[in-house]
């Protein structure tokens, strides 16, 4: 009996191990399929478009200077103040100036009572000559004494103007409406000419001027329009619209300067603020588009017209009877975010956009995601 027992457990024995190998075999073969995700490939549209960095400025800002240099008395605005144009934004110590418009008219009003009293003796004479009973000499004595009397007054009349106009600016006051972006003095400073005591922005536009290349120019126009992201508001864009191309580029960087201007009716964007700029310069239309991330980027060096360039090329792979397959692209345009295809693969095919990087050409694959994904 137990000759007949150990046969059979060798026999089961050797069953177990011949299961055990095949469920190994079965696992590895599993193993050699690569995992990928795909989508399906389709016509679409590609924007082209330019990419510049800037700093947010206003439409307008305007220094506001003292003419005078002097202490000032009073400053009636503060940062972030609104202000219309005309309103008084500081005053300067005049003292010296209202003596001088105090003067002046002191002055006036000693030359308008001489050729009142001279303008008296004029007439008189006047009718003296008509009636003979003055000589012409005296007359003509009479008449440039009159003349230059008046011409004194006249030019009193003028210094009273020029000492009010120099008391009235004393009183500085808003160029333009906007609000108060800068404040670089405190009442008791001295004002200077040369240094401004303010600075009055208008925000409800906002402009970014950036430098645009020589080769950029050519794709460039007045009206594209631009999406503009700041930090502050991550991936929301604002719109604006390119107002200004420098019809002359700078000599030494080989540049023109460019101007966006943004409307900002909310003041979201702030003077000083770094942007990112994208303008659209046109968009593909009716091209079959893949994922620029499911591209694989490779260069090579080819001879053209016997100079050696460097020639960029563009692969990617598709899934055919659960098989990778690389293909070759020609491509119309790449942005960063999509590549517009003319030709290397077809509509319809299952474009690899996930796991590209693990295959080679006729690897097996599974397919994550048996649908595939829609651009």
């Amino acid at each position: 009996m137990k000759r007949m027992m150990i046969p059979f457990l060798l026999i089961a024995l050797l069953a177990l191990i011949v299961n055990g190998c095949g469920k190994q075999k079965s696992s590895a073969e599993e193993e050699v399929k690569i995992p990928v995700e795909v989508m399906a490939v389709k016509f679409g549209e590609v924007v082209q478009s330019l990419n510049y960095n800037g700093d947010i400025k206003a439409e307008f800002e305007v220094k506001v200077f003292s003419k005078i240099p002097d202490r000032i008395e009073k400053l009636f605005v503060e940062v972030g103040d609104e202000v219309r144009k005309g309103q008084p934004i500081a005053k300067v110590v005049a003292t010296t100036i209202e003596q001088a418009v105090l003067q002046a008219e002191a002055g006036l009003v000693a030359a308008k009572a001489q050729e009142a009293n001279l303008r008296v003796e004029f007439e008189r004479a006047q009718r003296l000559t008509n009636e003979n009973a003055m000589s012409a000499q005296q007359f003509d004595a009479i008449k440039t004494q009159y003349e230059a009397v008046k011409a004194q007054a006249e030019q009193a009349e003028a210094m009273v103007k020029t000492a009010k106009s120099q008391l009235a600016d004393a009183t500085i006051t808003a160029p333009i409406s906007g609000i108060v972006g800068n404040r670089y003095f405190e009442a008791g400073d001295m004002a200077s000419p040369v240094m401004p005591l303010v600075t009055v922005v208008q925000m409800e536009r906002v402009k970014i001027i950036f430098n645009a290349t020589e080769e950029d120019l050519g794709r460039l126009a007045l009206g594209q329009k631009a999406l503009v992201k700041v930090k502050t508001y991550g991936d929301v864009p604002f719109e604006g619209k390119v107002v200004k191309i420098s019809p002359v580029l700078d000599p030494m960087t080989r540049m023109a300067e460019i101007e966006i201007l943004i409307n900002n009716p909310d003041r979201k964007l702030k003077p000083g603020m770094y942007a990112q700029v994208e303008v659209i310069t046109g968009i593909i239309k009716n091209a079959m588009v893949v994922p620029r991330n499911s591209v694989i980027e490779s260069t090579s060096m080819e001879r053209i017209n016997g100079d050696d360039e460097v020639i960029k090329n563009y692969f990617v792979f598709v899934v055919d009877s659960s098989k990778a397959h690389q293909r070759k692209l020609k491509v119309q345009y790449v942005n960063h975010r999509y590549v517009a295809v003319d030709s290397g693969i077809v509509v319809g095919e299952k474009l690899v956009i996930s796991g590209q990087n693990n295959l080679r050409e006729g690897v097996a694959v599974s397919i994550a995601n048996e649908e595939g994904k829609e651009l």
